[in-house]
């Protein structure tokens, strides 16, 4: 075996010796030499676990790379044939500007996780030359001699080969809300904490052969389809299929009418660049990232740009437990009182037996029932303590009181005080039931007893311990279901204890084990897998692979589902959720799993979350449906026109100041206003076709009826024609975007902001002041004429809005728009048990 790329089972290291180990790493009790550590990090590689990194200059290619930038480049290219410089600068400006906004909003996301990760860069103490020093954990190798003590994050996979006694807080990677003891021998694992104690350890595996780096390896494989990606996708397959089969019958027909095919080429290319959504990417981009943006004010920072817009959709939150909706802080409950006068002096009692400054967790739940917490309570003067210890499972303080009376306290396991103890039978009995009941709720108990100088023990009485609820957690669970989400606590604690955390944070106490769900034995008959875990209220006693099978069966149930989680043991449901969501203090592999990493307690953030990530669905739903309606309104008057009429109604620059007229300044539908939705909200494709094709074809009519009144009527020249078919599609084109975005009257609350508004208006009379004053570039039009453009525009706005509102009202009469698979649930009789 290569010791630089040691692959040891954790069991096969508890079973050998300190020796043996110590020999098949090629190490030694005084740790390695600089160059030996040195040789095997470049064999085996770093400690940590791996990530993918992309160049910048690979990130802004891709800018470049797919059908619409194809389409952009290849128009660029034929304007440079022949020799059409204009357009040629101005449609590389367009595939310029939107890889630019695209690439930049990226770098900024990639640049908030990068500095947040080197925050949580960690050290530990290794032996090196035989001297002790601190270096980065990522330095490790097998064979490392390491020192771990209270407070430390465990670098690495280790076997203890000296010291006493440690105690480890495993609940990053089981779950588990109490401390585990180890001992000389004994293994413990990368990214527990020390609890208490000290001791030496050997390194046996780094990286991803750690028990944290294994783990990883379900993250890897982990990973849902973005509902974003395919949004985009649709929405720009249905656009350029429309564009090019309309563009195919305007070449084929033209051409038998003799038009020169290079120049109709061209025009067709530019015509399709300015039909086809662009922009888009850069629209939609920006939008998540000033959303992206806003919810880092909210101590929320988003790793993943596309997961906002599944936000929006979730209808599913599964929560962790401890440390997420519990404090990760224990807590004495109610006490049971023998022969302590009261709950004080019991308290009083405990305290002298424990020490507050060794980082215990028991210890300083008790110190933190003291009226006055101090290491020396008052009146008393220490004579002299014994720690609590794996073996004896008890601790002891002894000390002198007020009156200079010795008096010595003890706590410790329940059995283990009350042998202790002379106690009756009667006593005993009345002892023993009260701790069966609380192991019945899940608690912890602690028994107390004391005695003064050389007489006999006495039961002062019982503790129970519990790890309660963070205070923002009921409130927190009630407001994610007011915004239509249904909330699932999975835990790695008992199923007693997480029906008692169920009850009070009122998710409700159908908590059932998840062994019992998974194992096909065990599985109800005639119920599926995935109606079990829709029914149940929350999971316990859960292992990585179950969380990860619960988030699937849900989501190939048909849900969205939000993860939160802290530990290692959360990562794989993290990546495999539609949003991962690492909660504050949460370990490097749950954050490099998540979508949404929150840097500040509690999860009142999720919350903000949700409702910004609607918000943000809001304003790209309405992008969407103005651009397809954009899109039909071009694309098939264009085409009609040149069919009708047998010239351009439009021409080639013309189209391409219509695209910068009317997406550049879209950019601002990222500020815009927009209700919160109080359910979940998906992409409804055929609802966005609907309303754009109708909101399209009604264009379509508008700007042919008005081509018709300049030709036949006012008996315009062909230029005086194209420049007042331009203004109109300028002026229409904000004013379709005020009726797409909103699905009630345009004209009602949320009102545009500020920057929509004002974009609109400036974009608008920069298009007015051009067709008055062209520069010699188009044909010039009267303000009379302006005027009633103007009017006619505005008129045909307010007939569009109703068609989208009759549109919408057909799909509420068909499709309840918020019928979900959460008010399906709600209507089930079935419950885990029946």
């Amino acid at each position: 075996m290569n010791p630089a790329n040691s692959t040891l089972d954790a069991k096969a290291v508890a079973a050998m010796s300190a020796d043996a180990l110590l020999q098949s790493l090629g190490s030694t009790a005084g740790g390695l030499t600089q160059a030996e550590a040195a040789q095997r990090l470049a064999q085996g590689g770093p400690n940590s676990l791996p990530e993918q990194h992309v160049s910048l200059l690979m990130r802004l290619l891709r800018y470049f790379w797919g059908p619409i930038p194809w389409m952009i480049e290849v128009a660029a290219l034929l304007s440079a044939l022949v020799r059409h410089w204009p357009d040629f600068i101005i449609i590389a400006l367009l595939l310029l500007f939107n890889a630019g906004i695209g690439f930049w909003q990226e770098f900024k996301a990639s640049s908030a996780l990068d500095a947040l990760k080197k925050q949580l860069a960690l050290k530990c103490r290794v032996k090196r030359d035989g001297q002790w020093t601190q270096i980065d954990t990522a330095q490790l190798v097998p064979g490392d001699v390491v020192r771990v003590r209270l407070g430390d994050i465990l670098p690495a996979d280790l076997k203890l080969i000296s010291g006493d006694y440690l105690s480890v807080d495993q609940s990053a990677l089981t779950g588990e809300s109490l401390p585990v003891s180890r001992k000389l021998g004994e293994v413990v694992y990368s990214g527990s904490i020390a609890k208490q104690g000290e001791m030496v350890g050997v390194v046996y595996a780094t990286g991803v052969n750690t028990y944290l780096g294994k783990t990883a390896q379900l993250v890897q494989k982990a990973g849902a389809v973005s509902h974003f990606q395919k949004a985009v996708l649709n929405i720009g397959d249905y656009l350029i299929y429309v564009s090019l089969g309309l563009v195919a019958i305007l070449v084929l027909v033209e051409l038998q009418r003799g038009l020169p095919w290079i120049d109709l080429l061209q025009f067709a290319l530019i015509l399709t660049v300015a039909s086809i959504p662009v922009a888009m990417p850069a629209v939609l981009s920006v939008t998540m990232a000033l959303g992206a943006l806003a919810l880092s004010k909210e101590k929320a920072i988003v790793s993943r740009l596309e997961s906002i817009e599944e936000l929006a959709a979730v209808d599913v939150l599964c929560s962790d437990k401890t440390g997420t909706l519990t404090q990760n802080k224990l807590t004495l409950g109610e006490p049971l009182l023998l022969a302590a006068p009261d709950a004080a002096t019991l308290n009083l009692h405990a305290a002298l037996a424990s020490q507050p400054d060794n980082g215990d967790a028991i210890d300083l739940a008790v110190y933190a029932a003291q009226p006055v917490p101090s290491a020396t309570p008052a009146g008393f003067t220490a004579a002299g303590f014994t720690p609590f210890d794996p073996v004896g499972k008890r601790s002891e303080g002894r000390w002198t009181n007020a009156q200079g009376a010795p008096l010595a306290a003890t706590k410790g396991a329940p059995q283990v005080i009350l042998d202790l103890c002379k106690l009756d039978d009667a006593t005993r009995n009345k002892a023993t039931a009260w701790i069966d009941a609380q192991a019945a709720k899940g608690l912890r108990t602690l028994g107390v007893a004391s005695k003064t100088g050389d007489g006999v023990w006495q039961l002062d009485g019982l503790l129970s311990l519990f790890d309660p609820p963070r205070s923002d957690s009921r409130q927190t669970i009630a407001d994610a279901r007011s915004h239509g989400l249904a909330v699932k606590m999975v835990t790695g604690d008992n199923v007693a204890i997480a029906r008692e955390i169920g009850g009070q944070l009122g998710i409700g106490t159908q908590i059932v084990a998840a062994g019992d769900v998974f194992d096909a034995d065990k599985q109800q008959p005639g119920v599926s897998l995935a109606d079990q875990i829709d029914a149940a209220d929350g999971f316990a006693q859960v292992f990585p692979e179950h969380k990860y099978g619960i988030v699937k069966a849900l989501q190939d149930a048909g849900h969205r589902v939000a993860m939160t989680g802290d530990g290692v043991n959360d990562a794989p449901a993290l990546k495999q959720a539609d949003v991962g969501i690492a909660v504050s203090g949460a370990t490097d592999a749950a954050r490099a799993a998540a979508a949404l990493i929150l840097t500040a307690p509690g999860l009142s953030t999720i919350v903000k979350a949700v409702e910004e990530a609607r918000r943000i669905f809001e304003r790209m739903n309405s992008y969407a449906i103005y651009r397809i309606t954009e899109t039909i309104r071009i694309m098939v008057f264009v085409v009609a026109a040149m069919l009708a009429y047998n010239f351009y109604p439009i021409t080639a620059v013309m189209i391409i100041l219509l695209a910068f007229f009317n997406d550049v300044p879209i950019m601002t539908i990222a500020y815009d206003r927009t209700a919160v939705d109080p359910q979940p909200v998906r992409w409804d494709m055929r609802r966005v076709i609907t309303v754009s094709t109708v909101l399209g074809l009604i264009g379509v009519g508008e700007t042919l009826l008005l081509l018709w009144f300049a030709h036949d009527v006012m008996k315009l020249d062909m230029g005086s024609i194209q420049t007042f078919i331009f203004l109109k599609l300028a002026v229409s084109g904000h004013l379709t975007l005020f009726v797409a975005r909103s699905r009630k009257a345009f004209w009602k609350k949320p009102w545009p902001s500020p920057a929509l508004l004002w974009s609109a208006i400036l974009t608008k009379a920069l298009a007015t002041l051009f067709v008055v004053f062209p520069l010699g570039l188009i044909a010039p039009i009267s303000w009379s004429a302006v005027g009633l453009i103007w009017v006619y525009c505005v008129f045909w706005a307010f007939v569009e809005d109703q068609a989208k509102l009759a549109v919408y009202r057909h799909f509420d009469r068909s499709t309840p728009r918020h019928l979900s698979f959460l008010h399906l649930l709600k209507q089930r009789t079935f419950k885990p048990g029946q």
